[in-house]
Order: C-alpha cells, then structure tokens, then sequence
C-alpha cells in the first residue's frame, strides 16, 4: 500500500527562486511519513551504533535495509522465520529496501553484468551468486519492506569500458546502461506483481550524466506507472557541479503526484538543494559514517573533533541541539539554559582512547541534526517560510563553529 498526499508547494514554485519544495505525507503498511524526510540507514538490520528505542526518540520515521547484505547475512531462511526484516530488528515503521544493485555495481571487476542478470562472487564466503530482477524482488518480498527499490544497474560516473577505464563514462555507455535498467524495471514489477507483494515498489531513474538520458529514463518508467520515483545514480563519484546540475534538470520534471526519493545522497547542503528541487525522500550513510570517523555536524558547520582544540572545551557539540549528545536526560539545549549534555571535551576523550561510546554519541547527535533538519524544512513549508529558511541555514552553516 502507499498513498502520497501533496499538502502544499512552496509559494516560491514557479517565480525567479526557482523553488519547486514540497510538503507531503506519505502513508505505507507500517504507519504515515512526513515529507520531505531523511531516511537513517541501516545496512545489516542496524543503524550502526544506535539503538531502536534512540531512532524513535530522535524523530525517524523511516529507516533502510540492504537487499544485497540481509540476502547474504543472515539469509532468507532467518528472514522468513520472522515474517521479515521487521520483527526481526524490531521496528514497527516503515522500511525501505534498495534492491541490491548499488552494492553489485560496487563489487567492480568482480561482477559480470548481463540481460538476465549479474553474476557474482560472494564478499562473505565466495560462493558464485547470480541476482537478477526477479530474484531482487524475491528478496524484498521476504523482507517485507514497506517500499521496494526496482533492481537497476547503477550508471558510473568513470568508464567501465577497458579502453576508456578511468575517463567519464560515455553517452553510449550511459545510454546502454540506462535501458538495461529501463528493461529490468518492467521484469521487475511483472515479478512483483506475480508476488502479489502488498507493498510499493518504486523505479529508479538513470542516465547518467546527461540530461537528455535521463528524461528518457523517466519517460520510460513513467509509462510502467510506478508509483515512486527515484533519482539513482547520483553521488557515486562525480563533481558536485554536475551531480547539482542533473539534481535541477531531473528532479522538477518528476511526477508531482508520486513521491521523489533522491537516493544516497547527502550533505546538509545537498538535502536543502534536494528540496528546492522537488525531492521528498533522502538517504545517506554519511551521518554515521563521518560520526564513526570523527566528524560531526552541527547548525553552525562541521566540527572535527578530534581537533586538539578541543580538549578542554566544556561546550556541547552544537549549542543548539536538544539530542542526548547535547542536551542529556534534559532535553534541553545549551543556548537554552541546559548543561546535562557531553562536552566536546569529552567526546574528544573517548575518540583518542577508542571508547565506543564516542561513535555512538556521534551517531546520535548527527541522525538527530538530519532529522531536526527536515523537521525545520517542513515547519518553514508549513508556515510559507521555506525561502527565508534557506537563507538562514546557508548564513549559519557557514558562520562555523
């Protein structure tokens, strides 16, 4: 089941802002989303270093699975066993499942690619695995997912060609690799509907780099009547002018009563673009990953904490922020008169000793900066303020901390 429902455009649509943002809700199997919306992601069944109980009390609505890794570990026969990825990691909203071809396109020169399928070797054990649209669909029957990813073959951005390996990808590459992912959306919902799967199943718009491409992608899928969009193929390597500019091209042509679901992407910055451009749904690994690596991210720029600098700094990480990181069993932030939270001074502690509640901390406090964020993009749609909020997040972000 999914329902979209359009609640209201930015007044800004249509005049020289060139806005095209968008407030929605979205209702799936496990309970209604409200757009525009991060997606935490949680690869094997986890959103690393978090636990459930803390997703809830951050504000997620939606988390992610990983077709190909749960397909691996711990296998369909355990998935089946719990009537599907829910039960088993214990979450009771919705979950979206990509369909494995990111991470087969990852595996580069381990994978071979053809009409029927890709043919790979296990990264587990090394086992020869062939996965095919049908079987992706398979999968994500098993895992229940409330929304199902089409599989697709992730266009490069550099040549997978020998003779041009490490060049920009081709037109006729792209093009290539774009109807094959065109053909394999349609064995895809054939398989699906074969399945009688009860939940939604969105296409994947490719085309690499070329604008043109890409409107024949989304011809194509919309022709099948999908009823998701998402933008794929972005973020997998190329300058961030280019990734911006099909972003503007793509993302206000999409199907304004369907949801946009821009995917693994991005930066605070690349979200509020996102929006401006029509997007409604984001996922990314990159709030727990750079918490993991030391980064973390705040209203007032990115914070390095493993700088010297703060070693004796008594403030929290962003003064602002009511996450436990912050603003402790309190709740209340540091501008706001509330001092339960960590310091910067400590959390600098526990990533020079390797203590892993520094990651943890880390995570917490970045998925809550991202949810808050749309949490403040969706308040501003509400009020016919989104301009404005912009405006406000670029001067902060680039005040620094």
């Amino acid at each position: 089941m999914l329902k979209f429902e359009l609640l209201k455009t930015d007044p800004a649509e249509g005049s020289y802002l060139g806005s095209h943002a968008r407030r929605g809700t979205l209702t799936l199997n496990h309970g209604v989303v409200q757009t525009p919306i991060f997606m935490p992601v949680g690869t094997y069944g986890t959103v690393k270093g978090v636990m459930p109980q803390s997703l809830h009390d951050m504000g997620a609505q939606i988390i992610l699975g990983n077709t190909f890794h749960l397909w691996m570990r711990p296998g369909l026969d355990v998935m089946e066993k719990f009537g599907g990825l829910h039960q088993f990691e214990k979450w009771d909203k919705p979950i979206l499942t990509d369909s494995g071809g990111f991470q087969v396109w990852s595996l580069g020169e381990m994978r071979k690619i053809s009409e029927e399928g890709v043919k790979f070797a296990s990264p587990v054990n090394g086992d020869k695995l062939f996965l095919t649209p049908e079987i992706s669909m398979q999968i994500q029957t098993t895992l229940n997912s409330d929304i199902v990813m089409q599989f697709d073959e992730c266009t490069p951005y550099l040549s997978v060609e020998p003779k041009t390996k490490g060049l920009v990808t081709t037109e006729r590459e792209a093009r290539s690799s774009m109807e094959l992912s065109l053909r394999w959306a349609k064995r895809c919902q054939e398989e699906f509907a074969r399945l009688n799967n009860p939940n939604a199943l969105f296409g994947i718009v490719q085309g690499g780099m070329h604008e043109h491409l890409r409107d024949e992608s989304l011809a194509g899928l919309e022709a099948l009547d999908f009823p998701g969009i998402a933008v794929g193929g972005l973020s997998v390597g190329e300058p961030k002018e280019d990734m911006m500019r099909v972003l503007k091209h793509i993302g206000p042509k999409l199907p304004k009563h369907k949801p946009h679901y821009l995917m693994g992407v991005g930066t605070p910055e690349d979200l509020i673009a996102g929006v401006q451009n029509g997007i409604d749904m984001f996922d990314c690994v990159m709030p727990t990953r750079n918490a993991r690596n030391g980064t973390l991210f705040s209203r007032y720029g990115d914070l390095k904490i493993r700088n010297a600098r703060h070693k004796s700094d008594p403030q929290p990480l962003d003064v602002t922020c009511t996450c436990h990181a912050c603003a402790g069993k309190s709740g209340v932030s540091w501008a706001d008169g509330g001092r339960d939270g960590f310091s910067r001074a400590y959390l600098h502690h526990l990533d020079r000793c390797g203590e892993m509640l520094g990651p943890m901390l880390a995570s917490i406090h970045n998925l809550h900066y991202y949810l808050n964020l749309m949490q403040e993009v969706r308040d501003a749609l509400d009020a016919g303020t989104f301009g404005a909020f912009v405006n406000q997040f670029h001067t902060d972000r680039a005040r620094g901390v």
